[in-house]
């Protein structure tokens, strides 16, 4: 069931990705040729995929959805291009294929990654006849704040700053928190935009959210120890090499281990008090810290 429903909205997510880049006009090909390479490279698809369960969960229609798997989608794109660069992590792999400043160059990857970023919010702007303004007002402000210095980009900073240095464990769970847990709390944050539910059970999946998101992070740095570059796509090891803030680095392997699977708990016990059925977002708790990619 699960697999079926993440390749669903992988295909879907993809579709509408081809069409919103191929729909630029060709002014500069090669950019465009970048950003194609950049956001349609594979991968799961998490974000697009969070919107469109939990969006369904709540019986909010697919199509009400749409704009906003597309608009996260696309950041999560610029982020992995800018993450790639030689000033950032310097990785020359991204999902199996060459990351975009190797195909490209790194001026191009640079822009590439500028041009997903403000295509994100072209898409999540454009006038939708079953959203009103206030919604899509709502949708754009969560999804900068996801994305910007109270975001992702504040996490990636620390997450550069923590480099070659010792950090406890409330700066590296505030870290993670922000690099990679914000863009996955406004993911279901979006959702809940787009349907009609109480504060209780929006308090809830935020709840959730944030556990999921967490604990999607340490189990990266899992990986990053116990899966292959084959499956990885990317070195294996990169972020040992890098020396980089980690939870295993931090708590032991082991100790990592069971952070995961603690906040998957934590998520799994907040959607157990929604009154939806909930099975499939609950399976992809499950699947976050059991993944080997």
């Amino acid at each position: 069931m699960l697999a079926d429903a993440i390749t669903l909205y992988q295909q879907r997510v993809d579709k509408l990705l081809r069409h919103y880049i191929s729909s630029q006009d060709d002014t500069e090909p090669k950019l465009k040729a970048a950003m194609q390479h950049g956001a349609l490279i594979g991968g799961k698809r998490i974000r697009p995929f969070l919107v469109y369960a939990v969006g369904d969960m709540l019986n909010v229609p697919l199509e009400r959805l749409d704009a906003c798997a597309a608009a996260i989608e696309c950041i999560h794109a610029y982020s992995l291009i800018h993450d790639d660069l030689p000033a950032m992590d310097d990785d020359a792999l991204r999902r199996g294929q060459p990351t975009v400043h190797i195909a490209f160059d790194e001026a191009t990857a640079i822009l590439a990654g500028d041009a997903l970023q403000t295509l994100a919010f072209e898409i999540i702007s454009q006038p939708m006849d079953q959203l009103s303004p206030k919604q899509q007002l709502a949708m754009v402000a969560a999804l900068a704040k996801a994305s910007g210095y109270q975001g992702m980009c504040g996490g990636q900073s620390m997450d550069l700053n923590a480099t070659d240095k010792q950090i406890d464990l409330t700066t590296l769970k505030q870290l993670h928190r922000l690099k990679t847990g914000a863009l996955i709390r406004c993911a279901v944050a979006l959702a809940i935009i787009a349907a009609d539910i109480t504060d209780n059970e929006q308090d809830l999946l935020l709840e959730f959210a944030d556990a999921v998101g967490l604990a999607f992070q340490v189990q990266d740095d899992v990986l990053d120890i116990i899966a292959s570059t084959e499956e990885l796509g990317k070195p294996q090891g990169s972020d040992c090499e890098s020396n980089k803030s980690t939870y295993p680095k931090l708590l032991g392997l082991s100790g990592a281990q069971a952070t995961a699977e603690s906040l998957i708990n934590d998520a799994l016990s907040a959607l157990a008090k929604l009154p939806y059925n909930s099975q499939l977002i609950a399976e992809f708790a499950r699947f976050i810290i059991e993944r080997r990619v």
